[in-house]
């Protein structure tokens, strides 16, 4: 069992040090990071959204933002399109759960705004839609993702693809860039100056 355990932590290792080496990886976090705190410093808000893990992943950053993530500092305005359970069953309901995130982006964003789509695939179809109209809305966005990337790839402004195909090692690197993300933002509008 030892060993098992041993042989994740290094598969996650590794998988996070291919992040550093994979051609374009560190430019790509370090673009999305300077467009969200461009979006704040213009008064615009975060979308986020993802669908399982990638849910929680979602809800995750709009509460480091909102709340803070290293240190005490104002809000940020961020928002989880993954929480209203109202809203996400009334409009898997009555039209698509394929809807139930771009109904959000029709409804809450404006030009100026972020959404970010979190997705190990790239292939989500509620996320695809939502990329679709976040480009109607000239919302800009950021995809975090796997493997090739999927379908993702070519909706989002930035897309930001782990070099892994397992799911939960995925997952793991996705949250590190996450946080990064998180943390070069609060830096650079309330630390630096």
């Amino acid at each position: 069992m030892k060993e098992k355990i041993r042989e994740q932590i290094v598969e996650s290792a590794e998988l996070k040090m291919k992040l550093i080496q994979e051609q374009g990886v560190v430019e790509q976090i370090e673009k999305a990071s300077r467009e969200i705190i461009n979006a704040f410093r213009s008064g615009n808000k975060l979308l986020v959204a993802g669908n399982g893990g990638s849910a929680a992943d979602a809800q995750h950053i709009a509460a480091e933002f909102v709340n803070k993530f290293n240190f005490d500092r104002p809000g940020l305005p961020a928002i989880a399109l993954t929480t209203d359970s109202s809203i996400l069953t009334s409009v898997g309901n009555d039209t698509s759960f394929n809807t139930v995130f771009s109904r959000q982006i029709s409804a809450l964003a404006k030009a100026g705004d972020i959404f970010i789509a979190i997705s190990t695939s790239g292939k989500s179809s509620n996320l695809l839609e939502a990329l679709k109209e976040a480009r109607k809305q000239k919302v800009f966005s950021v995809g975090i993702t796997g493997g090739s990337g999927g379908l993702m790839k070519d909706l989002c402004d930035i897309c930001i693809i782990i070099p892994g195909t397992d799911t939960p090692r995925v997952q793991e690197a996705q949250l590190l860039v996450e946080h990064i993300i998180c943390f070069i933002v609060e830096e650079e509008l309330f630390r630096k100056k």
